[in-house]
């Protein structure tokens, strides 16, 4: 959930970027429910597995029924929390339950998959994280039990994930109860794992950056072939060895996947005692990547 609201100026481009991406973050979210998720009664939690439920008991619609959750819930959470949602989220919600319904009524709530629960889980997953994504890079929010768990962490100091996870493991416990369908819960939990891995990288974007730390009496081989032959930045951190208080000069820096190959290859070759350690760079900021600027720019 975004926690502020900017306001872009109307009709500028960044308007139409932001406003452009709830829409299309809302139909995206909306096929994921109305195609995968709610034709197998796979309850995920929020208010969109409440409706669900509803649904398969009272064919009540479920983007009607989710827009009257979210309402009172968006109303509580910025009488708690002060005016942070904005117009952008109060359209990014009511989108969602209208596309829901409309592609609801259109496939006459069979879905794409059906008879596949795995397959509509996987699915299902990588539409709803992508179209929350979306919704959040326009600095919005999807409403539901998130602005519900920031009321219960803003009151009791809790956490906002220990205040997420009860309330959403409810909801799908509920579901589990209602259906009778003890595996339901296990779909649940690979579509909401699925769903947060996918609002991560179209939050960061998918990254081959690796970042290394190098520690290795050969260091000063090791800088010049990162700076002259990789064409690569770094910086040396001063450290001491926690054995024998040795002085030690640390390299840190970012390569790529196929400069890391290049790089472990020079390591190996002048020094096999040497400690690297890789890590996974979700997201690169600075000169030679991603400036700040663009990145403000793009979200």
């Amino acid at each position: 959930m975004a926690a502020f609201v900017t306001r872009e100026r109307e009709f500028s481009l960044a308007w139409f970027r932001a406003y452009g991406m709830i829409v299309l973050g809302s139909a995206v979210l909306a096929t994921g429910y109305a195609l995968f998720i709610a034709p197998h009664e796979i309850v995920t939690g929020g208010v969109y597995g409440i409706a669900i439920i509803i649904n398969s008991f009272t064919d009540f619609p479920i983007g009607v029924a989710a827009l009257m959750m979210n309402i009172p819930v968006v109303l509580v959470g910025a009488r708690v929390l002060g005016p942070r949602f904005g117009w952008k989220t109060v359209l990014g919600f009511t989108l969602t339950s209208v596309f829901t319904d409309v592609i609801w009524y259109v496939t006459g709530g069979s879905g794409i998959a059906e008879g596949d629960t795995l397959l509509s889980t996987l699915f299902g997953g990588l539409f709803i994280g992508a179209g929350v994504g979306l919704v959040f890079k326009a600095r919005a929010s999807t409403g539901g039990t998130d602005v519900l768990a920031k009321v219960i962490s803003h009151k009791t100091r809790i956490p906002l994930s220990q205040a997420i996870m009860p309330l959403d493991g409810m909801i799908v416990l509920v579901g589990a109860i209602a259906f009778g369908n003890w595996t339901m819960p296990l779909y649940a939990i690979l579509a909401i794992f699925i769903v947060g891995k996918v609002i991560d990288v179209v939050m960061q974007g998918i990254s081959y950056e690796k970042t290394l730390f190098i520690i290795s009496d050969y260091h000063q081989q090791i800088k010049d072939k990162i700076l002259i032959d990789l064409n690569r930045g770094g910086t040396i951190i001063h450290g001491k060895g926690m054995f024998n208080d040795t002085e030690k000069q640390i390299i840190f820096t970012v390569v790529s996947r196929r400069e890391l190959a290049i790089l472990e290859e020079h390591i190996m070759r002048i020094d096999p005692h040497a400690f690297v350690s890789v890590i996974n760079a979700n997201e690169i900021i600075g000169p030679g990547f991603k400036s700040l600027t663009d990145k403000l720019q793009k979200d």
